[in-house]
């Protein structure tokens, strides 16, 4: 995978982008359950009153509460505070918003106090209202007329609190330690969840209205949960069309490559690739890149955001249920690793296999006139079914494993979901910890969990895109046997003889082959000639017209046009000046006007009708009524064979080029079109080098130079006179389709 790497860094920018996104919606996905907790712990719970530090406080109230603190912390209470009475500037106000200043005077929390600071006397205040109500509700549950308090009987109708402030300091130091002491291993949080029962009373008392309070607290924070699930959802958005266009782009560009790659290869590479092998790398495993760039955007950068940031939640909520995570974790790492191990081949099969399906399809669709010929319809339904069979079996052994492990995942969330309540049941029962973090705690463990389901995905899919990535990559990475050379040299145009072909003692060898198709071929093919060859099937014809056009390098000797090494110059410098008609006429989609000006795109419509009336296809095109507008379907499959044959001559012939190459392209043609086309032809390439190769003798007879092809070898080199009296090999080809009276 690692290799096609290079061809995302056109989208960096728009990756960088997606990351700081997905950063940004994690942040926002993660800040949710925390709301939630607060709107459960606060907002419902704590009736809309965050902590323990009232913003109003009756004075007797709080000459209570002081009795409980040090001297340190009962100036620092009180500094926070200002004591409003009716000869406050303000009183008017204040009287308004708590009723009970009229009877009493009130301390009011300072307006410029901050966030700090109230968290630093948040505990302090919390502890003394605990003690303050834990006093009182002594004296109410007071039994025989005797409270206990601190180790001492006192009688039940003993003012406390005027108690407290006659004891000596030793002693209320030692009271205040005392319950301290029973705070110590309480939460903050708790410490203020209890404390917030008796600074609602402190509100009622002082007339305030409740409701208003806890409505407004929970909109305010409820409306902050709407804005961030906006920020999140337009993050969402916009990831996703960020992940579209990058994949989307990415597979763009590696069709190119991989087409302009295939473009560039030689008959050797054609031979290492399958087409239908070709084909299916440069859809079905370009497209799984595609999926996975897009998910892998989306999710592979996200999830660990969500996980990591889940464990550190979720650990600040209650770092006593951790473990809890970490066994889920576990559970979830071993799941994933299997699921990897057993599907994980599977995918490497996949792709062979839809490779084995595109080339029985594509062979069955290619050559369905011979299946129906030979009436092997059933057998090519059979080939069809095994093929189909063999990936539809293996897919649905890879969706079952995935299938399995969808139910495990749902069956492991709501596993933890369970021993979370169980646990966090107790824990809220030892008062060591709050509903809402409970529930907290269980949203960040789901959250944990899903990071894992989306990572596993990761883990499934890309298996398959790494075998698709690695098919690809081979494409890429063949390089083709025909290159350029690095400093070409270029053919003279104003000399005489710029379309001479010669081949110097030239010899190949396929591939792999154990020995020469072609061995020491030597002559010369003048411009204003016909060169023909002929031999029997196999004998090299074919081969040695494909050297001339490099779609194979010789293996020793060289061909030379005019005097320059056709090794010596670009590719495309010499097929410009080469018209090809191959063995197997090919036409492409289009009109027959679009397949005529495929090598020139602006010839002039004088050159294409001459070109049709030499190709002998001109009255073809007239019978049609839309004439050479008329439509080619792919392959030229709504022609004959003989009309495909003269339609890709003409081709050739719109390009005017010094060499033409006829690879057996008259073997179509009935003798008498045949007679006719080489007649016209011969006007018309009257300063060009034509090679022909041939099978019937009645096509290469008026050639000027026949060449004789046996087993890799020239058997004979001439005329058809000169041959057919000193070359046996000739003779028995000649003997064979003519008679003596039409040889003579």
């Amino acid at each position: 995978m690692y290799k096609l790497m290079k061809y995302l860094k056109p989208f960096t920018g728009m990756i960088v982008a997606a990351i700081f996104l997905l950063f940004i919606q994690a942040m926002c996905d993660l800040a949710l359950p925390d709301y939630m907790s607060n709107i459960v712990n606060k907002g419902i719970q704590q009736s809309g009153i965050v902590n323990a530090v009232p913003k109003a406080v009756r004075q007797s109230t709080m000459d209570k509460l002081v009795l409980f603190m040090n001297p340190d912390n009962k100036i620092e209470v009180i500094s926070n505070y200002t004591l409003i009475d009716d000869s406050n500037i303000d009183y008017s106000k204040y009287v308004r918003e708590y009723p009970k200043l009229a009877e009493e005077p009130i301390y009011i929390l300072n307006n410029n106090i901050d966030e700090s600071e109230v968290d630093k006397i948040n505990p302090v205040m919390g502890k003394a209202i605990l003690a303050v109500s834990g006093m009182e509700k002594a004296k109410a549950s007071a039994k025989d007329g005797v409270i206990s308090f601190n180790g001492m009987n006192i009688p039940a109708n003993t003012d406390l609190f005027e108690l407290l402030t006659k004891l000596p300091k030793e002693q209320v130091l030692l009271i205040n330690e005392a319950i301290n002491e029973k705070f110590k291993d309480m939460d903050v949080n708790m410490i203020t969840q209890m404390a917030v029962v008796s600074v609602k009373e402190e509100y009622a008392a002082l007339g305030v209205n409740m409701d208003k309070i806890q409505n407004g607290y929970i909109l305010r924070t409820g409306m902050y949960m709407l804005l961030i699930s906006l920020l999140a959802a337009a993050c969402t958005v916009i990831v996703g069309f960020l992940s579209s266009r990058t994949a989307a782009g990415l597979s763009r560009d590696l069709r190119k490559e991989v087409f302009t790659k295939v473009e560039n290869f030689s008959n050797a590479e054609f031979d290492k690739f399958s087409t239908a092998s070709l084909i299916t790398r440069t859809t079905n495993d370009i497209t799984q890149i595609q999926m996975l760039i897009i998910i892998m955007i989306r999710m592979v950068f996200y999830a660990p955001i969500m996980g990591v940031g889940g464990v550190i939640r979720a650990i600040g909520k209650s770092t006593s249920m951790s473990w809890i995570i970490a066994v889920a974790v576990a559970v979830l790492l071993g799941l994933i690793i299997l699921v990897f191990q057993v599907a994980m081949p599977k995918f490497k099969v996949i792709q062979k296999l839809i490779d084995k399906l595109n080339l029985v399809t594509r062979e069955n669709l290619s050559g369905m006139m011979v299946i129906r010929a030979f009436n092997n319809q059933k057998f090519e339904e059979k080939r069809f079914d095994k093929a189909n069979r063999d990936l539809t079996n293996t897919s649905l052994f890879v969706n079952r494993v995935m299938a399995c492990m969808f139910p495990v995942m749902t069956l492991i969330m709501n596993g933890v979901t369970l021993l979370i309540v169980w646990v966090g049941a107790h824990q809220i029962a030892d008062s060591s910890m709050q509903v809402g973090d409970m529930m907290a705690f269980m949203q960040y463990a789901m959250q944990i969990i899903m990071s894992f389901l989306m990572m596993s995905m990761m883990f499934i899919m890309i298996p398959r895109a790494s075998v698709s990535a690695q098919r690809i990559a081979e494409v890429l990475e063949t390089e083709s046997v025909i290159q350029d050379p690095k400093i070409p040299k270029h053919f003279q145009d104003n000399v005489s003889g710029r379309g001479r072909v010669e081949f110097k003692n030239v010899c190949f060898r396929y591939p792999g082959a154990e020995e020469d198709a072609l061995k020491d071929i030597s002559f010369v093919a003048l411009p204003g000639q016909t060169t023909a060859f002929i031999g029997s099937t196999g004998a090299g014809k074919t081969t040695l017209v494909n050297l001339i056009l490099r779609l194979y390098d010789v293996t020793r000797g060289k061909i030379l046009i005019g005097d320059v090494d056709v090794r010596d110059v670009t590719q495309n410098e010499l097929r410009s000046r080469i018209g090809y008609v191959p063995q197997k006429s090919s036409l492409f989609s289009g009109t027959i006007e679009s397949n005529l000006k495929y090598a020139v795109e602006n010839a002039a419509d004088e050159d294409i009708k001459k070109s049709a009336e030499i190709a002998q296809v001109i009255d073809f095109i007239n019978e049609k009524p839309e004439g050479v507008k008329s439509e080619i379907s792919q392959g030229g499959t709504n022609v004959s064979g003989g009309q495909k044959q003269r339609l890709s001559i003409a081709r050739a012939l719109v390009k005017k080029p010094d060499i033409y190459i006829f690879d057996d392209s008259f073997s179509a043609l009935d003798f008498k079109t045949d007679a006719a086309l080489r007649k016209a032809l011969k006007s018309q390439t009257g300063t060009s080098t034509v090679l022909i190769v041939a099978q019937r003798i009645s096509t290469i007879m008026n050639a000027e130079q026949i060449i004789v092809l046996d087993n890799g070898k020239i058997a004979g080199i001439g005329t058809h006179r000169e041959l057919m009296d000193n070359c046996r090999t000739y003779q028995e080809i000649a003997y064979s389709q003519l008679s003596k009276e039409e040889l003579a």
